[in-house]
This record gives structure tokens, sequence and C-alpha cells, in this order.
């Protein structure tokens, strides 16, 4: 009778398939699977280049501006301040446009404000003015410059539950354009520095005061720039490019003035009509009533 050889019966190793099939070592006796072999490789974090490039722009102005002041050109440091609030009001724009929001975006723009608009427009106006005052005079550029740092920690912590619609406090660039746009227009009509000391330690004070106060200032944040607008808005930014280039110290100084008391004038607007003073969770406190 004719005999057959039997078929071994497989490992179970065959059985996996060949990317999980455990491999044996020849140090070790037990087995290792591929990821103990191979193991991933974790992706490094990046940052985003054009969002980021704005920003370090806006800081590169701050301390142009700085290093302006202490050469006394006191025009292209207050320039330098103004170009640094066109390039930090850019920056969140295109990240939002290129959806290349980032943590490091938003922590990076802090400190560039913090330089720009606080540091550089205290430095600045001390370096004109305040300087001949002695201990008021530093005083209150510290003042101006501990204001704008307490501002941006509240903004960055605030964030989440302020009425969009309004600032709390007066926002740093604007401050800092009060300031600045003091020193520049004052410097343009050929004032001295000393002969405004009291003038400029009162303005650094009231801007320094105000970015740490509960004063609703608009943002502007509301209004919708892809909706179509009537033809009297494109005539009226016209108008408004033209008055600024025409004389830019002038009504640039005088805008930032009328900004600097609007929101005053919002609180007691919202004061007497009873409304909510506080812009700080007005939604739901306006929920709860309900």
């Amino acid at each position: 009778m004719a005999t057959f050889k039997r078929r071994k019966a497989k490992s179970n190793v065959a059985q996996f398939p060949k990317a999980l099939r455990p491999y044996k070592t020849a140090e070790r006796s037990e087995y290792l699977n591929e990821e103990d072999i191979h193991p991933p490789v974790r992706r490094r974090r990046g940052i985003y280049l054009l969002p980021n490039a704005f920003t370090t722009a806006a800081l590169f102005c701050g301390f142009y501006a700085i290093v302006m002041a202490m050469n006394l050109r006191f025009d292209q440091a207050s320039i330098a301040i103004f170009a640094a609030m066109v390039l930090d009001s850019l920056d969140g724009r295109v990240a939002r446009l290129t959806n290349t929001q980032s943590e490091f975006g938003a922590q990076y723009d802090s400190l560039s404000d913090m330089v720009s608009f606080g540091a550089a427009p205290a430095l600045v106006v001390y370096e004109w003015s305040l300087r001949g005052m002695g201990k008021l005079g530093w005083l209150a550029a510290f003042v101006y410059c501990a204001g704008g740092a307490l501002r941006l920690a509240r903004f960055n912590t605030n964030i989440a539950v302020v009425d969009k619609r309004y600032f709390q406090g007066l926002p740093s660039p604007a401050a800092a354009a009060l300031v600045a746009g003091f020193v520049w227009l004052m410097d343009d009509l050929g004032f001295q520095g000393t002969s405004l000391s009291w003038a400029a330690w009162a303005i650094t004070l009231y801007a320094g005061l105000t970015m740490v106060s509960n004063v609703p200032f608009y943002s502007f944040k509301d209004i919708n720039l892809r909706k179509p607008m009537p033809f009297i808005a494109a005539f009226l930014v016209v108008l408004a490019l033209v008055a600024i280039f025409s004389d830019p110290s002038k009504v640039l100084f005088g805008l930032f003035v009328l900004y600097g008391l609007s929101g005053f004038g919002v609180y007691f607007w919202r004061w007497f009509k009873g409304k909510p003073v506080s812009i700080v969770q007005t939604e739901l406190e306006h929920d709860d009533k309900d």
C-alpha cells in the first residue's frame, strides 16, 4: 500500500500579513512587531510664513521707532508706529483669508504689539518731552507701558467673553496712535517737546489708564466688507484717503483723538439708555434674564 507524506502544519506566523508578522531577533528570543523595529516618525510642527511675516514687519517698525527716538528723529519714529498699526491690522486678516491661524501666531502677535504699541510709544514720548520732568516723566511713561501690557493680557484672556462689537478699554494701537500722533504733529509744527511737557504727560497718562479701563470702544468688527455697500460709502473712503494724504499728521491725530473720546460717549449713552455698561458676557447675562 502506497504511503503519502503528510503536510506539515503551517506556523501561526504565516497567517499574519507580511507587514504585521512578528520578527525574531538574534539577540532576543521574543518576537517584535513592525512598529517596535521601525517606530513611526512624528512630523515636526511648523509655522505659517505669510501672516507671521506681517507680524515680524510690525515688530521691526516698533524697534525702528525706538532706534529713531534714541537718535532724536521723532518724526520718523512716529511714522514707524503708524506703519506698525497698518501691518498689525493685516496679519490677522491674512491669516483668516488663507486659513493659517495658529496659537503661535496669536502669541507672536501679542509680543509684537507689546513692543510696537507699548514700549515704543512710551520711549518716544519720554525722549521727546517727558525726560525733562524727572520722576514724573518716567513714571507717566511707565504707566503707559504697563497699561499696554495689562491691556494685551486682558484681551487674550477675555477674548471669548467680550462683546465682539466693542473693545474693553482703548485698544493699544489706538493708544499708540494717540501718543505718537501728538509727537508727530507737534514736531511737524516746529514745537519743542520741553515746551509741551505737561500736555504730553496728560496724553500719555490718559492713553495708559484708558487702556485698562472698562470703557467700551467700537471695534468695527461687525462691518462685513464682503457685502455690497452703497456708492456713497466708496466716495467717503476716497475723501478720507485724500484728507489723510493731504496732511497726515493733523488728520490722523484728529481722528484718533475723536476715537479716544468716543468710548466715553458710548459708555454714557449705554448708561443713559439703561443698557449694561459692562461689555463682558453681555449675551450670557441676557440669556439669564430670559
